[in-house]
């Protein structure tokens, strides 16, 4: 018969857990945490316009040296058509990519313009 008691009161003790478990939480009254934006867009358009910003000074510091690797692998391609032709390619690329990134900003700037933002 003790068997039974026994088993109620863990019931008993495990109903009386999940509440507490459940229901107290509600009662505590602890500050709030803020987070601060790192970023100091608020909009898309802004963080956008950062990566943009982000990207041109990226690229106006690599176009240089990749124009600059160009040269000196035509220099030394020694006649070899694969070399030279790794050069071209690599100054054409990097010509494409640059002017990408100078009309980035024109881009966005239309876009807007076209979307109604």
């Amino acid at each position: 018969m003790d068997f039974y008691f026994r088993n109620d009161r863990i019931l008993l003790m495990k109903r009386i857990f999940l509440v507490l478990f459940l229901f107290l939480p509600f009662l505590v009254f602890a500050q709030g945490i803020v987070i601060p934006n790192p970023l100091t867009a608020t909009s898309i358009e802004e963080v956008i316009e950062g990566i943009v910003d982000f990207l041109f000074y990226v690229a106006l510091a690599v176009a240089p040296l990749m124009w600059i690797i160009a040269g000196l692998l035509l220099t030394f391609a020694a006649g070899d058509p694969k070399k030279v032709d790794t050069a071209k390619k690599i100054a054409f690329y990097t010509v494409i990519g640059f002017a990408i990134v100078m009309f980035a900003k024109g881009i966005i700037s239309v876009l807007k313009d076209i979307l109604g933002g």
